[in-house]
């Protein structure tokens, strides 16, 4: 699959010292990446990057910036979302050698170095799809539930069911 988004660097065009990269996504590719991610749109999507080489690896630290609209997970408006992120990770050539790995907090983001190039777009994207919400609600997001007849998080519980027990005894 190619990426919607997609800006390599090559990996031996890396030298010692660190390399800034800063990429932003055009009209074409937000709206191929709004369809991949299931958004309404993605109105701005950018990240700003400082790639350096380690002994371990190659680490991308940066900043990923976005505006995007998200449907919301009940009514299906339109819901504006902003994405300021820092970007934190570490392409390694080798996670382990296929035997399984203990990871810690520290090691969270460390990905394996897949070919000849790290590419900055797809970290962008993936940035911005993990950032957001995942189940967005906006303001009418209770009025239609309750339209559709589902309760309420109290109404639905055990207290929910005696106080509805409680409301019918009192009617008689």
């Amino acid at each position: 699959m190619n990426p919607e988004f997609s800006r390599p660097i090559r990996v031996d065009t890396i030298g010692e010292g660190e390399r800034s990269e800063t990429i932003e996504a055009n009209q074409t590719e937000r709206a191929a990446l709004a369809e991949r991610f299931g958004l309404l749109s993605i109105e701005r999507l950018t990240g700003s990057f400082v790639l350096h080489r380690e002994s371990a690896g190659i680490s991308v630290t940066g900043r990923v910036t976005a505006a995007a609209t998200q449907a919301c997970s009940i009514s299906g408006e339109p819901l504006p979302a902003t994405v300021n992120e820092d970007a934190r990770l570490r392409f390694v050539d080798d996670l382990g050698g296929g035997e399984e790995v203990e990871l810690d907090d520290a090691d969270i983001d460390v990905l394996p170095l897949e070919g000849a190039a790290i590419d900055l777009g797809e970290v962008a994207a993936e940035t911005l799809v993990l950032s957001l919400d995942p189940f967005p609600r906006g303001p009418n997001a209770e009025a239609t539930l309750k339209e559709a007849g589902v309760l309420s998080e109290g109404e639905a519980g055990p207290f929910g069911a005696l106080a509805g027990l409680k409301e019918k005894l009192a009617k008689k």
